[in-house]
C-alpha cells in the first residue's frame, strides 16, 4: 500500500467516527429486498451486504434485518407449474401459493441471509413473523387471498435478541388470531418494525440507485426529500408500481417516529456504510423536514 492510499484510507475512517458516534446503540432496520439478492452478482451482494451488517454490528449499531423473496418465490412457483396472478402490484395468494410464500422465506431466504452473516462471526438469528406473535395480520383484500396487512407487531423477540447482542433476521409471514398465515408485502413490515423499535433509520435495499423525479433520468436521482414530496409525487404518477408501497412506507414511518429513511441499491458495494458513514451519502434520504447541513447520514 502506496502512501497516497494510506492516507485515503485514514481519511475514510476519521470521515465514519461522528456517525458511528451518533447511531452507537442505536437502531437501524434495514429491509434487504428479494430483488437485490436475486441480482446479485460476481461481487457476490450478498457477501457485501453481511460483512456491511457485521460491521455495523461491531461498531455498536443494533442492525435488524427484514426480507422479502418475491422473485424467489416466482421461481419456485415457475417451476411446480403454477401461474403468478398479481393485481395492484400484490401477489394473490390462495392456500398453496402461501404455503411457497412459507417455504421459501422461511426455508430458503432467511437461512441463506443468516448464513452470509454468520460467516462473519456468530450474530445473525433467523425469525419469521409467526414466532412469538411477532407479526399479526389480517386479510387485506378477499380477490388477494392470504394477503395480510399488518394488524400489529410485538417487538418482544426483537428487543430480547438485541439485548443478547444478536442480528434478528425477520421473514415478513404473519398470522392471524387462529394461526392462518399471510404472506405480507416486506416493505410494509419493515416499516411497521421500525416504528415499533423506535428505529434510528429505515433503509430500503432494492434494485434501483433511489428515487428519481424522472423514472428515464438517472441524473434526477433525488438525493433528499420528505414526505410531504413524496405524497404529491406519488400523486402525480412520478412514483407508481412497485415502488409504491415503499414510498409509502418510508412516508409513514418518518412521520410516526423513525428519524430518517433510505432507499438504496443494493448491489452496489458496501452501500450501506457508503450511506451511513459518510458525509455525502449515497441513494435517497427521507426526513419529516428537509436537512441543511449538506450531509447525507
Amino acid at each position: 500500500m502506496n502512501t497516497v492510499d494510506s492516507q485515503l484510507r485514514a481519511e475514510v475512517l476519521i470521515e465514519a467516527l461522528p456517525y458511528i458516534r451518533r447511531f452507537a446503540d442505536k437502531i437501524v432496520v434495514v429491509k434487504y429486498g428479494g430483488n437485490a439478492l436475486a441480482g446479485a452478482t460476481e461481487d457476490d451482494a450478498l457477501a457485501l451486504f453481511a460483512q456491511d451488517i457485521v460491521l455495523m454490528r461491531l461498531v455498536g449499531l443494533k442492525p435488524v434485518v427484514v426480507h422479502g423473496g418475491g422473485p424467489q418465490i416466482s421461481d419456485l412457483m415457475k417451476r411446480l407449474g403454477k401461474t403468478t396472478e398479481f393485481k395492484n402490484g400484490l401477489r394473490v395468494t390462495d392456500a398453496e401459493t402461501v404455503d411457497i410464500a412459507r417455504m421459501v422465506l422461511i426455508g430458503q431466504v432467511n437461512p441463506q441471509i443468516v448464513s452470509a452473516i454468520n460467516g462473519y462471526g456468530d450474530y445473525a438469528v433467523g425469525v419469521s413473523g409467526e414466532d412469538a406473535s411477532l407479526i399479526t395480520a389480517s386479510p387485506r383484500d378477499p380477490e388477494l387471498g392470504f394477503v395480510g396487512d399488518v394488524t400489529a407487531i410485538n417487538p418482544g423477540i426483537i428487543h430480547r435478541l438485541l439485548a443478547d447482542e444478536f442480528i434478528p433476521v425477520i421473514a415478513t409471514i404473519g398470522t392471524d388470531a387462529q394461526g392462518q398465515a399471510y404472506n405480507i408485502n416486506a416493505d410494509t413490515v419493515a416499516g411497521a418494525i421500525a416504528e415499533s423499535l423506535g428505529a434510528e433509520k429505515l433503509v430500503y435495499l432494492t434494485d434501483i440507485e433511489g428515487l428519481r423525479r424522472q423514472v428515464d433520468d438517472a441524473s434526477s436521482l433525488i438525493r433528499q426529500t420528505t414526505p410531504d414530496e413524496l405524497d404529491a409525487l406519488m400523486a402525480d404518477g412520478t412514483i407508481a408500481g412497485g415502488m409504491i408501497p415503499k414510498v409509502e412506507s418510508c412516508v409513514h414511518a418518518v412521520r410516526n417516529g423513525v428519524k430518517r429513511a433510505h432507499i438504496l441499491d443494493g448491489r452496489l458495494a458496501h452501500v450501506l456504510l457508503l450511506e451511513l458513514f459518510t458525509d455525502a451519502g449515497i441513494g435517497t434520504m427521507v426526513e419529516r423536514t428537509r436537512h441543511l447541513s449538506g450531509g447525507q447520514s
